[in-house]
């Protein structure tokens, strides 16, 4: 990665072990597409009331040559999570599969070398 990996956490302590987390998820990303200029990660802490410790929601956003990608678990339903590194984990799986879906569109759109 040409810049460090960026951590953000809302309304959450940022905890050794989920900073970790987040390191080894990076570096997996990074081991699989070499070409990351920037990695961003926000996880973000919502109070849900004294039932519940809290809901987590967590996005990663990319920067890549010729791309800007970014991974938000915002569907129904999926919003937030219950534990902060399933939240992680989930955004991170997003975005790998948004970071392959790109390399195959550059794959695709790559010359072809001429035929002698």
């Amino acid at each position: 990665m040409q810049q460090p990996l960026q951590m953000t956490f809302r309304n959450i302590d940022p905890a050794p072990a989920l900073e970790a987390r987040i390191r080894q998820f990076s570096a997996r990303l990074e081991r699989f597409y070499g070409a990351i200029v920037a990695c961003r990660v926000v996880v973000d802490g919502q109070p849900d009331g004294a039932a519940r410790g809290g809901l987590y929601r967590a996005s990663v956003d990319l920067r890549v040559p010729g791309a800007a990608l970014a991974s938000t678990r915002s569907r129904a339903g999926r919003q937030a999570h219950d534990d902060p590194y399933v939240a992680v984990r989930g955004a991170f799986d997003a975005i790998t599969r948004l970071l392959e879906r790109h390399q195959q569109r550059r794959r695709r759109q790559a010359p072809r070398p001429a035929a002698a």
